[in-house]
């Protein structure tokens, strides 16, 4: 049996072929202890942030006037019940517009927090220079794609009502398919797909890992405080997962990783 050269890359290349999607997650996380990484962090999670007031106070006026409309402001009772079911309303959708906001956000922020990442554990990748005009395009195509997307499954999951799950589980499914797409597309874009050995444009992530990307971001997004995290964690992860596919394609290994 041959013994290799140096045992430590061996194991270092054998790691890198073998990375999980929790394993992604978890090299993202390790992270976040950089500050210029926590700068990034704080300056998208302040920009969805406010976007995603506007979307509450536009929600808001738009079911108050609805419900004012129908319903009239003559009795106090009705006028307060039409503000508390205006309010639940707004929240819902607040809810709903949280991840396309922070997605399309995250794209403006894309470059940065990918080239943290390839920095750190990709110093010999050398990416392609991503246009302000295709950041702007890949955001706004990823949030109409969402938009799209789930306003065809609404009817499907309003009929998924009386399961009680069903609506749950089609969301987090449809989700979970938009983000690892989008996710990869935002890494993918860095790379210069002219050689041969990147297979002309075909990313290099398979449905499968895609799905499992974005289901890992969809449970993040769920949770109150991490859903600040889950774009940073999600794109840093895909950016992972995207290197190590595109060297397996290429046929080296651990091409830029930080391994001696």
């Amino acid at each position: 049996m041959a013994v290799p050269e140096n045992p430590r890359r061996a194991i270092a290349d054998n790691a890198l072929q073998t990375l999980t999607i929790p394993g992604a997650f978890a090299l993202g996380a390790a992270q976040l202890a950089d500050a210029r990484v926590m700068r990034v962090l704080v300056k998208s999670a302040m920009v969805s942030l406010v976007l995603l007031a506007l979307v509450f106070w536009s929600g808001f006026a738009a079911f108050d006037a609805g419900i004012e409309w129908m319903a009239g402001t003559e009795n106090a009772w009705i006028a307060g019940l039409g503000n508390l079911l205006a309010v639940i309303a707004a929240v819902l959708c607040a809810w709903l517009a949280w991840r396309i906001v922070a997605m399309a956000v995250l794209n403006f922020y894309a470059d940065n927090v990918v080239s943290l990442v390839e920095a750190k554990h990709y110093p010999a990748f050398s990416a392609r220079d991503v246009p302000l005009a295709e950041e702007i395009a890949m955001a706004l195509r990823g949030a109409m794609r969402a938009l799209f997307v789930n306003a065809l499954a609404l009817p499907v999951a309003l009929a998924l009502a009386i399961t009680g799950v069903g609506t749950a589980v089609l969301f987090i499914t449809v989700n979970a398919f938009l983000l690892g797409r989008e996710l990869q597309d935002m890494v993918w874009a860095r790379f210069d797909r002219k050689g041969a050995a990147m297979n002309g444009t075909i990313a290099p992530l398979t449905a499968s890992t895609r799905f499992l990307l974005g289901l890992g971001v969809v449970g993040l997004l769920a949770i109150p405080v991490a859903n600040l995290l889950a774009p940073f964690l999600g794109a840093a992860a895909a950016t992972h997962l995207v290197h190590r596919a595109a060297a397996r394609r290429a046929g080296k290994p651990a091409d830029g990783h930080d391994v001696p």
